[in-house]
């Protein structure tokens, strides 16, 4: 392949340790319960790495940097990152953020393993610098779509912000559902206030409400305006992006919080690693690991059997994408070239429509798996 230049003012280390750059959204307006739910799964599986002997004997570091959402931020966090002398990034839950890392990433040379965001275009060009574990953004929609579509509903709004990712999974949901009968309304938010969907909603004869926006506004708002309107009580909201996943969408809307379908990125059962690390990961966090805490476990998990194997040289990490096989927590991880996608994939991680169950908003209901 061909290797870019080596950035300049490297600063050396001692070599005692191989140091894996971890991007992360830590503050706001990043989702910060989803950073610390990835950062959770990165933290535990460098510990286990390292109390099996590190990488050949010299211990992981993992060394973190704050995006807060902010593709500049993160493009500035790889140069620094690089001039660290770290072997591999890992991580990133936003999507447009993990698009600007990964295309500084692929312009220094720099191996990238994207834990959690999907987009399909995560670079403008094919790369080999870059590989991903989740699932492509038109991959998981489509699925979502299938559950719709299944679920009777033929018109759909969607209530959406500005956003390439956003308008990225409209376009998914418009062109999967069109040819099989479906229509999807697009409602504007940076014109509509919260209650002003609900007149939308009756005016479109919608049956389903999709949640293309942020958390927790003007998620939480648009979703108590929709509940508490009794001309919308058949009305289906849905969020595929996955807002509900996480602790705080429950105890911002209490019994508001349930039956809102979500893309998660699970087995219906978890193998015996993937139990282990459950149990891990909820005693770190003190409540339930979400997917994303999954997501970061199995990115160090690949790495790490990546330097061991080839060493904490950048080219060859980035050469041996296409011979990763490694148990994850979530299944056996191998990247592939994929169709429409320009980073390597892993094809495909299990994927479910699910929500938190009216009876008990704390639990969740497998509804729909793809």
């Amino acid at each position: 392949m061909n290797t870019p230049p080596s950035p300049p003012a490297v600063e050396r280390t001692d070599g005692s340790s191989v140091r894996i750059g971890a991007l992360v959204p830590l503050s706001r307006p990043g989702w910060v319960e989803a950073g610390q739910h990835l950062l959770a799964g990165l933290e535990l599986a460098v510990r286990e790495v390292n109390d099996a002997g590190g990488i050949v004997g010299r211990p992981l570091e993992l060394v973190v940097r704050d995006t807060a959402a902010d593709p500049q931020r993160a493009a500035a966090a790889v140069d620094e990152l690089a001039r660290l002398g770290v072997a591999a990034l890992a991580g990133e839950y936003h999507s447009v953020v993990a698009r600007a890392a990964a295309a500084r990433a692929d312009a220094l040379g720099l191996p990238f393993l994207c834990s959690s965001a999907v987009l399909d275009a995560l670079t403008e060009q094919p790369t080999e610098w870059v590989a991903r574990l989740a699932p492509a953004q038109s991959h998981g929609w489509r699925i979502y779509a299938d559950f719709l579509l299944g679920a009777g509903h033929r018109r759909i709004a969607v209530a959406a912000e500005p956003s390439v990712y956003w308008a990225s999974g409209a376009r998914i949901l418009r062109d999967y559902l069109a040819p099989r009968g479906g229509t999807v309304i697009e409602l504007d938010m940076r014109e509509l206030a919260p209650t002003a969907v609900c007149d939308e909603l009756v005016d479109n004869r919608a049956t389903a409400l999709l949640l293309l926006v942020g958390h927790p506004e003007p998620a939480v708002s648009i979703v108590q305006s929709v509940r508490r309107d009794q001309r919308l009580a058949e009305v289906m909201i849905g969020a595929p992006a996955g807002q509900p996943e996480f602790a705080e969408w429950a105890t911002l809307l209490g019994d508001d919080s349930a039956a809102i379908p979500f893309l998660r990125y699970l087995p219906e059962c978890l193998s015996p690693l993937g139990a282990r690390v459950e149990t891990a990961l909820r005693e770190r966090l003190g409540e339930a690991p979400s997917f994303v805490a999954f997501e970061g476990y199995d990115t160090v998990a690949v790495l790490a059997d990546v330097l061991r194997a080839r060493g904490a040289d950048r080219a060859r990490t980035a050469e041996s994408w296409p011979r990763v096989a490694v148990e994850g927590t979530r299944g056996q991880i191998q990247f592939s070239r994929t169709a429409g996608i320009s980073v390597w994939q892993w094809a495909w991680t299990p994927v479910q429509v699910v929500d938190r169950d009216p009876e008990r908003p704390d639990r969740f209901r497998i509804l729909h798996t793809g």
